[in-house]
């Protein structure tokens, strides 16, 4: 029984699952050999199976009185297994992207990517945190992106890892985080306006550490140890990565799982990542696809001045103005 977004987005080939965002699901599917069963609150039927679902998935919904939520009913339908059960079986199962899904992928990952290009364009040192995140959003959702995160601090704020917007002018250096979803697909973004940190080229060091080990065949908890240890080959302190996590596979969730030194998911060929290796001050991160032929950068726009790492384009502080 799939009952989460990121299982059913994944299952149903991109649907929006969703009305309020932090809300739950308004389906539930029963994924049997003899065929699938939809559970769908009745006040949402209509719409899903005009705009959303296939054709063919109209007989095989049951509408749900909307005051039941759709994976209860779906539960009290028969016996079943549930996500949790094999959350690690359902993950590897999304893991590796079908062509189709990495094609909406790299759409996304250029629209997102140019969304904060053409929203940097307009920002000065005077320009709010909220000013500025008011204006990532509507461009995500200009595009059809769902804004799942939006981040954003100044320069009188840069200590925070996770900055909710506030009030504050970004000053002479600012951070800009978005995740946007669309399709079901994540894309996962970290951007900088303003004067060039001191620690912009180590933290690469670290991300490029990352990324060399994450590759087909590798597990995730070994990515994850070479990353954490390129902190301290780069000049950092060697315990750094504690004080923030470190990112890992994603697509269908912001994290598909975040990586930790206790998880042993295998990387596959076409498996969507996001490290967001970060110090006080620095931080990068970006969307990209690994391949068998190396790391394809996702969220990537031209206009947004970069510098080739490691062999890959990584961006750089962008001027205001």
């Amino acid at each position: 029984m799939l009952t989460s977004h990121e299982a059913l987005a994944w299952y149903l080939d991109g649907v929006r699952t969703h009305v309020s965002l932090a809300g739950p699901s308004v389906l539930a599917v029963r994924a049997a050999l003899e065929g699938d069963t939809l559970f769908v609150a009745a006040n949402e039927a209509d719409r899903l199976t005009a705009e959303e679902l296939l054709p063919a998935d109209a007989a095989r919904i049951v509408p749900v009185p909307w005051q039941t939520p759709p994976a209860v009913a779906a539960a009290a339908a028969g016996p079943h297994i549930a996500e949790a059960e094999i959350a690690g079986a359902l993950r590897a199962a999304r893991a590796s992207l079908l062509p189709a899904e990495s094609d909406r992928y790299r759409a996304l990952g250029r629209e997102t990517a140019e969304a904060m290009t053409d929203v940097a364009a307009f920002l000065s040192p005077a320009s709010t945190e909220r000013e500025t995140a008011a204006a990532l959003a509507g461009a995500l959702v200009a595009r059809g992106i769902d804004p799942l995160v939006i981040l954003v601090s100044g320069s009188g704020r840069l200590a925070h890892r996770h900055p909710l917007p506030t009030t504050d002018p970004l000053g002479t250096r600012a951070m800009l985080v978005v995740c946007g979803r669309r399709h079901g697909l994540i894309a996962n973004a970290t951007r900088w306006v303003g004067d060039t940190g001191a620690d912009d080229a180590r933290i690469l060091e670290v991300e490029a550490g990352f990324f060399a080990a994450t590759r087909p065949g590798a597990r995730l908890d070994e990515a994850f140890a070479a990353g954490c240890a390129a902190y301290g080959a780069a000049g950092f302190e060697a315990g750094e990565w504690q004080n923030h996590h470190q990112g890992g596979p994603t697509g269908y969730a912001g994290r598909d799982p975040r990586a930790t030194a206790e998880v042993r998911d295998a990387v596959v060929s076409h498996h969507a990542f996001a490290w967001n290796p970060s110090a006080p001050g620095a931080k990068v991160e970006d969307t990209v696809l690994v391949t068998d032929a190396g790391i394809e950068v996702l969220t990537l726009d031209p206009r947004w001045p970069a510098r080739t790492h490691a062999g890959l384009p990584r961006p750089t502080a962008r001027p205001f103005g």
